[in-house]
């Protein structure tokens, strides 16, 4: 089965495809310091126009980056809530695809 949508993929090898908010929970909540310190969710495709990665910078602190090519947006923000940060991701994520957008 491939993603509708995109997917996201974790420094250590883990792969969801069309993660829900709860996925993106607990992606976010198995990053550690050691071993895997990011996720990453793009669309599947070679040559991906958005993408959005949330990073551990330290124990309980996140960064996140959401890039968007062809809206020009970039966009950083840090957060300690993994709820608020799996939720704001699903959003923004949705608004991928609106009607009559790439």
């Amino acid at each position: 089965m491939t993603a509708d949508y995109y997917v996201a993929d974790t420094e250590n090898g883990d792969h969801i495809d069309d993660p829900s908010e709860d996925a993106l929970f607990i992606l976010i909540s198995d990053l550690n310091t050691v071993d895997n310190t990011f996720v990453v969710i793009q669309p599947d495709t070679d040559d991906p126009v958005w993408f959005a990665t949330v990073g551990l910078l330290s124990p309980g602190q996140y960064e996140i980056v959401r890039r968007d090519k062809h809206r020009r947006e970039h966009e950083l923000q840090i957060s300690d809530s993994i709820s608020d940060i799996a939720k704001d991701l699903t959003i923004w994520l949705a608004s991928r695809f609106r009607p009559n957008q790439p």
